[in-house]
C-alpha cells in the first residue's frame, strides 16, 4: 500500500489548542506543524494537505504541490489574497460548533441591546437605582445580512427568542419561517429593521456595505428610536468611521463589533471606550480544533476514495 500523504498544518491559533487537538488526529498520516522550528526548513514539495489560518507568506511557494487547501476557519478571504495560492480545492470550515458559537454571540448582543446592558452597566457605576422602559422582543425586527449556514442559524434561535426576523442575501434564497430579500430588495429590507447583523462574507461587492449611507436606511420606527449595528461577519464590510459617526449623530442607538477593519483594534480606536459599543475581540465564533481537524481527516479520506469534498469555495463569488 503507498504511504499516505503527509498533511502541513498552518494556522495561527493557540498552539496548545492545537497540540492537543493534533493527539490521536490523522491516524498514522505524518503531520507536520510549521510551528515547530524545526519544520520550518521542511521540504514541502510532496505534500498533498494543507491546514491553514492566516499561513505564512512563503507556504504556497514551500508546498507547490499541493491537491487541497483547508481554510480552519468559515471565511477565506484572508487565503484568496495569498501570493501563490495555488489552483486547487479550497475548503471552507462549516461544523455545528462554529454555527452554534456564532448564534449564541449573535443572540447574547441582541438581548443586549433589547436589555439594555450597557445602560444599566452606566448607571451602576454612578450607583444609580433607576428601571428604564423594557420593551419586548417581538418589539423589534432584526434584519440578518448574509443567509448562509450561520446567518440561518442565528434567525432560527432568535425567533425562539420572539424576535421578529427577515433575512437579506445577494441572490433568492428561501429560508423557512424567514422572510428574505435579495439585492434588489435592500431598501425594503433596510427600512424594515430595526437591529442589524452582518454576517456576510468579504467580498468585492461586500467592501464596505456597512457605511454611513446604508444605516441612514435603516428603520427609525422602533422602540429606541434608532437602530442597532451588530457585525459578526467580517471586519472589511464595514467603515469604522462612518460607524461612530452615525452613533454621534443618532443615526445609530448602539452597536456591538466582533470584527475590525484593523484587528487588532488599534488602541487610539474610540469604539473601544464608546459608551453604547460592545467590543468583542473576534471571539464570537472561535473554531474548535479538534474539530477541524475530524474534518479535515474525513474530507481527505473522502478525496483520495473519489468521493466529493464537501463546502469547496466557488472563487469567482469568494465564499
Amino acid at each position: 500500500m503507498p504511504s499516505k500523504s503527509p498533511v502541513v498544518i498552518d494556522l495561527k491559533f493557540d498552539q496548545q489548542e492545537v497540540a492537543a487537538a493534533l493527539k490521536g488526529a490523522f491516524g498514522d498520516r505524518e503531520v507536520i506543524n510549521l510551528a515547530h522550528p524545526a519544520s520550518r526548513t521542511r521540504d514541502l514539495a510532496g505534500i498533498d494537505y494543507a491546514v491553514v489560518w492566516r499561513p505564512g507568506q512563503d507556504l504556497f511557494a514551500r508546498a507547490r504541490n499541493l491537491k487541497v487547501v483547508f481554510s480552519g476557519g468559515a471565511g477565506v478571504d484572508h487565503v484568496l489574497t495569498l501570493p501563490g495560492l495555488p489552483d486547487v480545492p479550497l475548503v471552507r470550515f462549516v461544523d455545528q460548533t462554529l454555527t452554534t458559537r456564532m448564534s449564541e454571540w449573535v443572540v447574547l448582543q441582541c438581548l443586549s441591546h433589547l436589555r439594555q446592558v450597557k445602560a444599566y452597566d452606566a448607571q451602576a457605576r454612578r450607583r444609580v437605582w433607576k428601571e428604564l422602559p423594557q420593551p419586548e422582543a417581538k418589539e423589534l425586527t432584526v434584519g440578518i445580512m448574509g443567509l448562509g449556514v450561520l446567518g440561518q442559524d442565528a434567525a432560527r434561535k432568535l425567533k425562539v427568542m420572539g424576535f421578529e426576523v427577515i433575512g437579506w442575501s445577494r441572490g433568492v434564497k428561501a429560508v423557512e419561517g424567514i422572510e428574505t430579500y435579495d439585492a434588489a430588495g435592500l431598501d425594503a429590507f433596510l427600512a424594515r429593521t430595526d437591529m442589524l447583523v452582518g454576517l456576510l462574507p468579504l467580498t468585492p461587492e461586500t467592501t464596505g456595505i456597512f457605511n454611513g449611507a446604508l444605516f441612514a436606511k435603516l428603520s427609525r420606527k422602533g422602540p429606541f428610536g434608532a437602530p442597532v449595528f451588530i457585525n459578526g461577519g467580517r471586519g472589511g464590510s464595514q467603515v469604522e468611521r462612518d460607524i461612530v459617526a452615525a452613533l454621534e449623530g443618532g443615526t445609530l442607538a448602539g452597536a456591538s463589533l466582533d470584527v475590525f477593519e484593523q484587528e487588532p483594534l488599534p488602541l487610539e480606536s474610540p469604539l473601544w471606550t464608546h459608551d453604547r459599543v460592545i467590543v468583542t475581540p473576534h471571539a464570537a465564533a472561535a473554531s474548535d480544533v479538534k474539530a477541524l481537524f475530524r474534518q479535515v481527516e474525513r474530507q481527505v479520506a473522502d478525496y483520495e476514495a473519489g468521493r466529493p469534498l464537501e463546502h469547496v469555495v466557488d472563487r469567482r463569488a469568494g465564499y
